[in-house]
């Protein structure tokens, strides 16, 4: 029975002026004022208030005669003002603004002080614009995902300016993680077939590991395991199976696992059928487990395939391994009615079945069938197989219309699985792999 499967501040300044005696000069000098009467008090100016670095307010004009209040102190890094100048008034030194961002904001000059008998010194010029506020900091960068998974470190926020009203700056986005942390087996297996013996409990057990040629063992890729049909072995599935072109090409290692010998030959133990006393399960966990051993694989994308009596055995590991199998392509087989009532996987697991409408082998209506002497099953036919991974699976609602390749689709699944049945009219033949295999690889397990 052969079954084909198939991620600034501007501060405002307010001066207060008095009457003014005579003219004053530039920063840090005074000239004597021409002797006048005395002038009027002028109006308190307001003193100007830092705030974030900002230059101070000019300082209170004074009385005639007496001597100018001393300006207010903006921030640091102006020069002073100049001294009074005898007889005449003077005014005060301006300084300039302190240079922003980590600098405080430039000291106001000082109020000169009123010349004797002349008019009342004039205020001191505030200090020019106050420091500007710090720029603001970047975000850090979130960390990359690595190949370990582990998150990436959110950026740090950018310091706030000081003396100035800088934001903070906005912390770098999290990184995304990777598939999980996987160390590659050393030395790098090359490419090419390897026939590989392990010891399931008293039997001993054989397979195939094929490496192609694209595969450099630093990245971890999936890994297929394809099961021969009845009659068959892994030497014969591995030359006819239409998966290992679309895996090959992508570097994804492949094992092609050899039945023990039953009335019809090479098959495999899927309950009622096809071959007595053997542990078919426990043979293809230990597979996956060998191979992980040499290879770099991820093992969170295994997946099973096969053809005839091997789509039987992918619908098999499906209901009792579904914790190693990430999604399954049964071709030419369905789940049986001896043993469906077994099929409880520990989750969810994405299907697609491949069946033709006219194999004869594997009717697509499903029935009883006596290929294999003395071990008789019964098909739930194709359509029922499909209807009880949905329910297996909690999907809801109904399959989608036929696509172009005649599949149709349950969508709405739980964990975001998907269950489905491409309906062929090519008698009992392997499945579509350039529908299987892209299926296949959407999945992962959680």
């Amino acid at each position: 029975m052969r079954v084909p499967y198939g991620r600034i501040v501007t501060t405002a300044l307010l001066l207060g002026l008095g009457s003014v005696g005579g003219s004053g000069c530039g920063p840090g000098e005074s000239t004597t004022g021409t002797g006048g009467v005395t002038g009027t008090a002028g109006s308190t100016g307001s003193g100007g208030g830092a705030r974030g670095g900002a230059g101070g307010g000019a300082g209170a004009s004074s009385t005639a005669g007496t001597t100018g209040a001393a300006g207010t102190v903006a921030g640091s890094g102006g020069s002073a003002a100049g001294t009074a100048g005898t007889g005449g008034s003077d005014a005060g030194g301006s300084s300039a603004a302190g240079s922003g961002g980590s600098g405080p904001a430039g000291r106001g000059g000082n109020v000169g002080n009123a010349g004797s008998g002349g008019s009342a010194g004039t205020s001191g010029a505030a200090g020019a614009s106050a420091g500007r506020g710090g720029s603001i900091g970047n975000g850090g960068r979130g960390g990359t995902g690595g190949g370990a998974g582990a998150i990436g470190s959110g950026g740090h926020g950018g310091a706030t300016g000081s003396g100035g009203g800088g934001a903070t700056g906005t912390g770098g986005a999290t990184g995304t993680g990777g598939s999980g942390s996987v160390t590659c087996p050393s030395p790098v297996l090359k490419s090419g077939d390897t026939n590989k013996t392990i010891q399931v409990g008293s039997d001993s057990r054989t397979y195939i590991l094929h490496v192609p040629s694209k595969y450099d063992g630093s990245t971890a890729v999936p890994l297929v395991v394809d099961f021969h049909p009845l009659g068959g072995s892994g030497s014969s599935e591995e030359g006819s199976s239409p998966y290992k072109a679309l895996t090959d090409a992508e570097g994804v290692i492949s094992a092609y696992p050899n039945g023990k010998s039953g009335p019809s030959g090479g098959a495999w133990n899927v309950g009622p059928c096809c071959v007595a006393n053997v542990d078919d399960v426990a043979f293809a966990r230990a597979l996956v487990a060998d191979v992980e051993k040499v290879a770099c694989i991820d093992t969170k994308r295994v997946y099973a395939v096969g053809f005839s009596m091997g789509g039987g055995m992918s619908h098999y590991v499906a209901c009792h391994a579904a914790d190693i199998f990430a999604a399954v392509a049964p071709a030419s087989f369905d789940l049986l009615q001896e043993n469906v009532s077994g099929c409880t996987p520990p989750r969810p697991i994405a299907q697609v079945s491949f069946r033709s409408s006219n194999d004869t082998l594997v009717p697509y209506a499903g029935g009883a069938s006596s290929v294999v002497a003395g071990m008789p099953v019964t098909f739930l036919g194709a359509k029922a197989t499909m209807d009880k991974w949905a329910q297996i699976d909690g999907c809801t609602g109904s399959p989608t219309a036929a696509d172009s390749n005649n599949c149709q689709y349950y969508t709405s699944c739980s964990a975001g699985v998907q269950v489905g049945l491409c309906t062929m009219n090519s008698g009992h033949a392997p499945g579509n792999a350039n529908v299987g295999w892209p299926f296949l690889k959407k999945f992962t397990l959680p």
